[in-house]
């Protein structure tokens, strides 16, 4: 018969929330994933349609809910690195060790701006391991304790237009709409009015010098006649934007 331990059931408990916070975070993360594949269609709806305005705020939406979706799995690699390293949160101290401190630091800043409430209760148990002065310098971000990477992901602003931009086109191209920002389709126009119509000409002017031939110094002509260098077309398409994210 085994004797009931208060202190092991309780470290058993503590290791059981955090594989469950791992695996509602992998659940979230295909979840919003498969959302934002369904707003990717709708988008291309609305540019195929005309409804640019529209579907410029839908996109920045979707930049917003891809950010998110990284700051989720980069949590779910915290997580897993605490559940690796139990034996290292399980000692009796007040800070915790440099081996898992930026997973300790970063779930308890982060977490609050997720709605896993399986996460909320991982960061409530290490809060109160490390106690409040720790948690308040945490959230505050004191010495730089939290990741870097978790905290550009929590400073959500307005997307640039050359980001939403990028987005459009990425998914016009994957849904086959005809569509480009207003400044690529302006500048194939340009390239397109300023090609050298000399150019095109190219092969009847080097014709009509070999029938001429070429004249010597002394004004006579030889028998041989000079070509000149073929001249290269200087039209040139213009390279497609990058794009940055998960489009």
């Amino acid at each position: 018969m085994s004797i009931w331990n208060p202190t092991k059931a309780k470290v058993q408990l503590w290791a059981l929330q955090y594989l469950l916070s791992v695996q509602r975070l992998r659940t979230l993360q295909q979840k919003k994933e498969a959302q934002a594949k369904a707003a990717r269609r709708d988008i291309a709806t609305l540019l195929e349609k005309g409804k640019l305005e529209t579907a410029r705020i839908k996109v920045e939406t979707i930049i917003n809910e891809d950010v998110h979706v990284e700051l989720l799995e980069l949590l779910e690699l915290y997580c897993e690195l605490l559940l690796a390293r139990f034996g290292i949160l399980d000692q009796n101290v007040r800070t915790p060790d440099p081996g898992i401190s930026e997973g300790v630091c970063s779930i308890i800043r982060a977490a609050p701006s997720t709605e896993l409430k399986e996460l909320h209760i991982v960061r409530d148990i290490l809060m109160h391991k490390y106690g409040r002065e720790f948690s308040t310098g945490v959230m505050e971000n004191k010495d730089g304790c939290v990741s870097e990477r978790v905290m550009r992901k929590l400073d959500l602003g307005t997307p640039s237009e050359a980001l939403v931009n990028g987005y459009l086109a990425e998914i016009a191209r994957a849904y086959g709409v005809p569509w480009s920002p207003p400044g690529e389709s302006e500048a194939k126009d340009e390239d397109a009015d300023n090609t050298d119509p000399a150019a095109a000409e190219g092969p009847d002017l080097e014709k009509a010098t070999e029938a001429k031939g070429s004249p010597t110094s002394d004004g006579a002509k030889t028998g041989t006649a000079s070509t000149p260098q073929s001249r290269a077309c200087p039209f040139t398409s213009p390279c497609e934007a990058n794009t940055e994210g998960r489009v």
